[in-house]
């Protein structure tokens, strides 16, 4: 499969962007300043390195650091300049008639505190305003262009799946599986990076984890865990040997022209114990009720406390997202351009759902010693409840 290089089209950008100045009006916020690399290419449909200054009202300014000309082929914003460093961003600006800003909205949930240093050196007596929520709120809508970006993402996350009932053998390691997984995977279309917004969380492709190793905690805020390949990488999959009748684990997201797609299936060679396979129903009814009652206006905290009150009554309480002191305190987060977007449904959060909000549901059962068993869906909100992108089956997958 080959990348089209499709660039973001104006009419996409300009929603955006008048969406984040209808924010930033109702916070007296006089202009904003873009810079973490993810916004930037949401807003502009460009990655190159730069900032994106946003005033309240007109049209924004693009400045970037290198290779203007290839920036202009990927971008159709009007203003796009050059620039050497942030400290032109008061000439720039005065230079397209902009007043220098009273408040400056900034991505305070991201930005280095060097840089927010910075920003205070160059803009003098003027209030920084932290506008990252409202940022992240407007990106959990997707419009119709990224529902299909996340569509062909989810497409092919259901091919990886089959390519690994494929690969699966006994006595194979699962770094060796997980090698030809991701080959198979980059030869789709998939772009390598998984991004996420969390200040040192990081992912490669994902987990994929066989038996007892999967419900080994790691430092990733994940249900799952693994031994991973050395201490310095301590997630995902290591040198264990993948064994029969014991469920392995393949979590993984699949990224293609930056839209995600997070997917986790269990298979196993030969059959697995019924105490696992009687989890992973009880991890599916989790799913279903899920689906129906996530609908516009429900709080994503409801849905958490339904999730675990519906656990803990088919009996799974204490192995239901981790054991323990380990229990992960969510059951799903929205997903796009990153992995971690808004909204998570996770406890105490209030955030209501809206149609078009993206979210990568995951109920799964920890069993120390034994394994993990679960599932993993990207689905769309919609008026009737979660719509499931994606085909592959939910149950487990039994190599005979």
């Amino acid at each position: 499969m080959k990348n089209n290089n499709e660039n973001v089209s104006s009419d996409e950008l300009q929603i955006r962007i008048k969406n984040l100045q209808k924010a930033i009006c109702e916070k007296d916020i006089s202009g904003a300043v873009i810079y973490q690399n993810t916004d930037l290419f949401y807003f502009t449909g460009t990655s190159f390195k730069g900032w994106f200054y946003v005033p309240a009202q007109g049209k924004p300014i693009l400045a970037v650091f290198n290779d203007l000309s290839r920036v202009k082929q990927e971008s159709p914003l009007d203003n796009i300049v050059d620039a050497r460093s942030i400290d032109e961003i008061p000439d720039i600006i005065s230079r397209f008639g902009y007043l220098q800003p009273n408040v400056l909205g900034l991505e305070c949930d991201v930005l280095p505190t060097n840089l927010y240093f910075k920003f205070q050196n160059i803009f003098k007596n003027i209030e920084f305003v932290d506008i990252s929520t409202e940022i992240r709120l407007i990106r959990a809508i997707k419009s119709k262009y990224e529902l299909r970006k996340i569509k062909a993402a989810a497409a092919l996350s259901d091919k990886v799946a089959e390519r690994a009932a494929e690969l699966l053998v006994a006595g194979k390691t699962e770094v060796a599986l997980s090698g030809e997984l991701e080959s198979y995977a980059r030869s789709l279309g998939h772009q390598g990076i998984v991004r996420m917004r969390l200040w040192g969380a990081e992912m490669h492709f994902g987990h994929l984890m066989s038996g007892a190793s999967a419900a080994i905690p790691s430092y990733l805020a994940s249900p799952t865990g693994g031994q991973g390949v050395s201490p310095a990488i301590g997630q995902g999959a290591g040198y264990n040997t993948i064994g029969k009748n014991e469920p392995v684990l393949i979590d993984y997201v699949f990224a293609l022209d930056r839209y995600l797609s997070d997917h986790t299936r269990i298979f196993s060679i030969g059959p697995i114990s019924n105490e696992l396979q009687e989890a992973h129903h009880a991890m599916l009814t989790i799913q279903e009720m899920v689906k129906k009652e996530a609908k516009p206006g429900v709080e994503t905290g409801t849905l958490y406390e339904m999730m675990v009150s519906l656990a803990e009554k088919l009996g799974y309480g204490d192995s239901f997202m981790g054991v323990g002191d380990r229990k992960i305190r969510f059951t799903g987060h929205g997903v796009g351009l990153e992995l971690d977007e808004y909204p998570f449904i996770a406890k105490g959060q209030s955030v209501k759902l809206k149609t078009g909000m993206v979210i990568a549901l995951e109920p799964k059962a920890i069993f120390p010693e034994k394994g993990v068993v679960g599932i993993e869906n990207t689905h769309v909100c919609t008026d009737n409840g979660l719509e499931t992108l994606g085909t592959f089956s939910d149950e487990i997958t039994i190599i005979t």
